[in-house]
C-alpha cells in the first residue's frame, strides 16, 4: 500500500494550467477581501476548479496500463555515422491524449533538451525516429524513456517510465563497411568515387575455359580446345588471390588531432575496417597491426570465415594514450611476423618533413620487403586559411604559415615517392575512398 502511494505521488505532476488556475483563484480571494461579490465568486470558482481537478485525476489514473512505449535500436552503433533510433508509443486511453516523450540520451551527445510533443487519438500508435552520430568508440548508456500525458482538461500530468538503463557499444563504422561491400557486389563502386581501374598486367590466375563471346580478346583463344570442340574457346583468368593486405594503424599522439568531432585515429580505424572487408571480398587475406610506443595488436592476415568479426572486435577494443610512436619496433615486428610479401597500409600523420625524416629509414626498410602505402592527412583547418583574404598583417602572417604547412605536405609525398613508397594525402572524410582506390590500383597493376 505504501509503495503504491509513493508510486502514485512520483508519477503525478501539475501542469502550467493548474498553477495559472491557482494564481487566478488567489487573485479572486485577495480582491474579495475588498469586494464581497468577488469573494463569493471565488468560492464558486474554487469548487468548480476542485471538481475539474478530481475529474482530471480520475481520467489519467482510472487504468493502470494506459500508455505503451518502446525504443528500438541496433545492437551496436556505428562510429561516425548517423544511427537511427526508433520510438513507438501507443495511447490506450479512451480519449485523446497529449503526450510529451523524453528519451534520456547518453550524456556524451550533450543533448539536454530532447522532447517530442504529440497528440494521440484513442488506440493510436505513432512511430517516430531520430538520429545519433557518435564520434568515439566505447559503451554508451541510454537512460529511461519517459512519457508525460495530459487529458483534454490539462490540469495534471501523469508520468510513465519505460526501460532501465541500457548500455550499447559503439563499433567502428560497420555502416560504411556494408555500404562499400554491397556496392562492390553490384559493381556500383564508381557511384561513391571509386575509380574504374584498367588492368595493366597479366598477373592473373587461370580460371576456366569457356566459349568465345563477341568482344573477347583474340589473344586468349585456346586453339587446342577449339579444335576439340569445333568452336572457338577462350581461356578465362581471374585476379590473383590470397595476397596479404595489412592495415597498420599508428595510435601515437600525431593521430590525436580531431576533425568534425572524430580523431584521426578513428578515421583510420573506420577505413581499416572497410579496406579489410573489400580485401576479403576480393579473396585476399586481411590483417591488422596497431602500434604506438609498442605493438598493441597483431592479427595475422586471413580470409577465413569469421575474420571480419575478429577484425571488428579488435578495432573496437583499441585504446591509446597517444604517446610517441615507435616505427623501429614496428619494423622489427613486421620483419619477424610477416614472411610473405604483403601490401601494407600505414595510417599515420606527418605535419612536416622533419617528422617524416625521423621515421623514413624504417619506412624504406619496410618497403624493401613489402609494398608500402603511407596514408596521411591534409589539415583541412589550415587549408581554410588559404581561401580567406588577409585584411591585416596578422592575417597575412597566418596565411603565409598555412601555405608553408600545405607545401610541406606535398613535399612529404614527393619524398616518399622518391624512394618508391606509395603515398596517399587525403582529407579525413575521403580516407576510405582513397584507400580503396589505391588498393584496386595496386592490385590491377600486379604489384602485389
Amino acid at each position: 500500500m505504501v509503495s503504491t502511494v509513493r508510486l502514485f505521488i512520483r508519477s503525478l505532476y501539475f501542469s502550467n494550467r493548474f498553477f495559472f488556475g491557482l494564481l487566478g483563484l488567489s487573485i479572486f480571494f485577495v480582491v474579495g477581501q475588498f469586494l464581497p461579490f468577488f469573494y463569493a465568486l471565488a468560492k464558486i470558482v474554487s469548487l468548480f476548479f476542485f471538481v475539474l481537478f478530481i475529474a482530471d485525476l480520475l481520467l489519467l489514473y482510472h487504468q493502470k496500463e494506459a500508455i505503451q512505449a518502446s525504443r528500438n535500436m541496433p545492437e551496436r552503433l556505428s562510429n561516425g555515422d548517423r544511427n537511427q533510433i526508433t520510438l513507438e508509443i501507443t495511447n490506450l486511453y479512451p480519449f485523446e491524449a497529449y503526450v510529451q516523450l523524453i528519451d534520456e540520451i547518453p550524456y556524451v551527445f550533450q543533448i539536454r533538451d530532447f522532447a517530442i510533443n504529440k497528440k494521440l487519438a484513442p488506440a493510436e500508435t505513432h512511430t517516430l525516429s531520430y538520429f545519433l552520430r557518435p564520434t568515439e568508440r566505447g559503451e554508451y548508456t541510454f537512460g529511461h524513456l519517459r512519457v508525460f500525458v495530459q487529458s483534454l482538461l490539462g490540469l495534471l500530468e501523469r508520468r510513465f517510465t519505460f526501460f532501465e538503463n541500457k548500455s550499447i557499444p559503439v563499433y567502428p563504422s560497420y555502416v560504411q563497411m556494408r555500404k562499400y561491400e554491397l556496392m562492390a557486389i553490384s559493381n556500383r563502386l564508381m557511384e561513391v568515387g571509386i575509380k574504374k581501374i584498367r588492368k595493366k598486367s597479366n598477373n592473373n590466375e587461370f580460371d576456366q575455359i569457356r566459349e568465345y563471346v563477341s568482344g573477347d580478346d583474340n589473344r586468349l583463344i585456346n586453339w587446342k580446345a577449339t579444335a576439340r570442340r569445333s568452336q572457338l574457346m577462350v581461356n578465362q583468368y581471374q585476379d590473383e588471390k590470397s595476397q596479404q593486405v595489412y592495415s597498420i594503424i599508428d595510435m601515437g599522439r600525431n593521430m590525436q588531432m580531431p576533425f568534425e568531432g572524430m580523431s584521426l585515429l578513428d578515421y583510420a580505424i573506420n577505413a581499416s575496417l572497410v579496406i579489410s572487408n573489400i580485401a576479403v571480398f576480393k579473396q585476399d587475406k586481411a590483417g591488422i597491426i596497431s602500434f604506438s610506443e609498442q605493438i598493441h595488436n597483431l592479427l595475422p592476415a586471413s580470409y577465413k570465415k569469421g575474420q571480419m568479426m575478429h577484425i571488428m572486435d579488435l578495432l573496437y577494443r583499441q585504446e591509446t594514450k597517444f604517446t610517441e610512436s615507435n616505427f623501429e619496433k614496428l619494423y622489427i615486428t613486421v620483419r619477424q611476423k610477416i614472411q610473405q610479401r604483403s601490401l601494407l597500409f600505414i595510417y599515420t600523420n606527418f605535419e612536416g618533413l622533419v617528422s617524416l625524416k625521423k621515421q623514413l629509414p624504417y619506412l624504406k626498410m619496410l618497403n624493401k620487403n613489402h609494398l608500402l602505402v603511407v596514408v596521411f592527412f591534409e589539415n583541412t583547418e589550415i587549408k581554410k586559411r588559404l581561401v580567406t583574404r588577409p585584411r591585416n598583417a596578422e592575417q597575412t602572417y597566418i596565411k603565409t604559415v598555412a601555405e608553408k604547412f600545405v607545401y610541406e605536405k606535398r613535399l612529404i609525398v614527393r619524398e616518399l615517392n622518391k624512394f618508391g613508397i606509395h603515398a596517399i594525402l587525403t582529407k579525413p572524410e575521403n580516407l576510405t575512398v582513397a584507400s580503396i582506390n589505391k588498393y584496386l590500383e595496386l592490385k590491377s597493376t600486379g604489384l602485389i
